[in-house]
């Protein structure tokens, strides 16, 4: 078991080595950064201008619609040589043009959406033949559920009330729209992506803004331990469900669980909750007894 005293030593060291300077842009597309910064707000102020009902003259609706197209051309042609002339990934060279909270905050939506459509078809997320799903959703049906119908009915009632100005009307129907959807997709991508536990890792998930891979050789105690409150310290993560956990695990590694913008956090332990969890306590007891060595035959003399 790791002492009290080397774990914050740990944690320094593994938060050191993940938080490493990237490497500096060049001028062009640092530059096409700064363009795409002042294009896109300016492009959302004046859809938000139509929307309203407000006249825009023609010529400046012009110079807008030709700088987005500008500004995607430059982009497109940009990741082309990403992705051709230096061989980066797909991942790699939005990276290099997109700034990482941007496209975090981007999976996290496209994952939400992706997990409604998974859950509407009676499918999982990252389990493969072989592994063993442990589901975690099931105490915070209820709650999601009652949130989406309080979100249904403020919808219903919003439509009411502005009825008489439908300019704001659209605009407020499109984002408790998107609420409902939002909250189902929460609970969606935690029905979707359990808890899986392979003959490596345990992989423990939280909605779509948690998926941690723990080695199994790093976990050096687990234990069965239900906690309803759960207070922020340094190298600690809780995975609540319901606003509860039920099992403990203690790294003799720190293992990084990077949050939701992207910034590191080395964590050296980690509380989860899963709808059963002494089955996942016994399967992890036993992912992490390593059968004895079968002995050898005997050597000749």
């Amino acid at each position: 078991m790791t002492s009290e005293t080397e774990r914050p030593a740990r944690s320094a060291r593994a938060a050191r080595s993940v938080d490493t300077a990237p490497p500096a842009r060049p001028a062009g597309r640092r530059l096409l950064r700064a363009v795409a910064y002042a294009v896109l707000p300016a492009e959302v102020v004046l859809a938000v201008c139509l929307v309203a009902g407000v006249r825009i003259p023609a010529s400046a609706l012009l110079v807008a619609e030709i700088g987005v197209l500008l500004l995607a051309a430059a982009e497109a042609t940009a990741y082309l040589r990403l992705r051709h002339r230096r061989g980066l990934s797909r991942r790699e060279a939005l990276g290099e043009l997109v700034p990482e909270p941007v496209l975090r905050l981007i999976g996290h939506e496209l994952r939400l959406l992706a997990s409604l459509a998974l859950w509407v078809a009676r499918r999982r997320h990252g389990v493969r033949a072989g592994d063993r799903p442990f589901p975690h959703a099931r105490d915070q049906a209820a709650l999601m559920y009652g949130f989406a119908f309080v979100c249904l009915v403020e919808t219903v009632g919003m439509s009411y009330l502005l009825a008489d100005w439908p300019a704001v009307h659209a605009v407020v129907l499109v984002l408790d729209v998107y609420t409902v959807l939002f909250v189902l997709g929460l609970h969606a991508a935690s029905v979707t992506r359990p808890h899986v536990l392979d003959p490596g890792a345990l992989r423990l998930r939280q909605a779509a803004q948690v998926d941690l891979r723990i080695p199994l050789e790093r976990i050096a105690a687990v234990r069965h331990e239900l906690l309803f409150t759960h207070e922020k310290a340094e190298g600690e993560l809780n995975l609540a469900v319901g606003s509860q956990t039920s099992l403990t695990i203690e790294l003799s590694e720190p293992v990084d669980a990077p949050r939701l913008l992207g910034a590191p956090r080395p964590v050296y332990t980690v509380r989860c909750h899963a709808d059963d969890p002494r089955a996942l306590l016994r399967a992890l007891t036993r992912a992490r007894t390593a059968p004895s060595p079968a002995p050898g035959p005997p050597a000749s003399a």
